[in-house]
């Protein structure tokens, strides 16, 4: 799936927004405690939600299966809330640590919390909403994608390369060269074949290269040598299939009418 700037994941999974007729029937706000939303989560459960789930490579046993629109709206409703996101995410429960990834106030957020709660991290949607709505406008969000992408946990290490990809677009000041030196890290990482991390080093890649003309030419760069040094019959291994495909489709999505158009603008 290709990403493009918006609500949008890297899965290509978009959100609608909940119905006004939901939104009426929201609890007051005397309810906003940790008990009331951990209740309200497994009133909003939908069996068919949470059937769903494996689908999409989700697979938590402790999800009450909840659509994205109506979490969002829950969000919504309750606002920001520092403390009561720490309190849901202690819960371990799927939602509730969603919930408190679009509730948290980043300016509190510390590298501390953001190493406690990726330890916590169990499934791609998690990371994504995490670094998406929460993390990406920490302070701490540009030291974490360097220290992360060299740790071996799956959902760590994809955190890392979402990050990446979320600042690409989120970030509009930051200059050329600390995605430069972002390169260099999904160079380094691009032979990991796990799904869930080379898909996020692919979408962190592709991230840069649509950022502005002189990045896409980097981005075009670094893709070209992760092929040419996975290339040839000596590297016919897993990892290397990996890299070649992140490559390839960096290659293909970067070189394309519609994004070059875009950055001629």
């Amino acid at each position: 799936m290709r990403v493009r700037p918006g609500n949008l994941c890297e899965n290509g999974l978009r959100m609608k927004r909940l119905p006004k007729k939901l939104i009426r029937q929201a609890p007051s706000r005397s309810n906003f405690t940790k008990q009331g939303i951990l209740y309200e989560l497994r009133a909003l459960a939908d069996p068919r939600v949470r059937a769903k789930l494996a689908h999409f490579n989700i697979h938590v046993a402790d999800a009450h299966g909840i659509s994205a629109p109506k979490l969002h709206a829950l969000a919504r409703r309750i606002g920001r809330n520092h403390a009561l996101a720490v309190h849901l995410w202690a819960t371990g429960n799927h939602e509730a640590k969603c919930l408190a990834a679009l509730i948290d106030e980043p300016a509190r957020v510390t590298a501390s919390q953001m190493d406690r709660w990726a330890r916590g991290f169990d499934s791609w949607d998690v990371v994504d909403t995490a670094c998406c709505y929460l993390f990406v406008h920490a302070a701490p969000a540009w030291k974490k994608t360097a220290e992360w992408s060299r740790r071996k946990e799956e959902f760590i290490k994809r955190a890392a390369f979402s990050l990446v990809a979320y600042l690409a677009y989120k970030d509009k000041t930051a200059p050329d060269a600390k995605f430069l030196r972002l390169l260099e890290i999904i160079r380094r990482e691009s032979r990991d074949d796990r799904n869930f991390v080379k898909k996020a080093v692919n979408w962190a890649l592709r991230n840069i290269g649509k950022r502005n003309r002189s990045l896409n030419r980097a981005a075009l760069r670094t893709a070209r040598e992760i092929r040419s040094a996975n290339s040839g019959a000596s590297q016919r291994t897993t990892d290397a299939a990996a890299a070649r495909w992140i490559a390839a489709d960096a290659l293909r999505e970067l070189t394309s009418p519609s994004v070059q158009r875009r950055l001629r603008k």
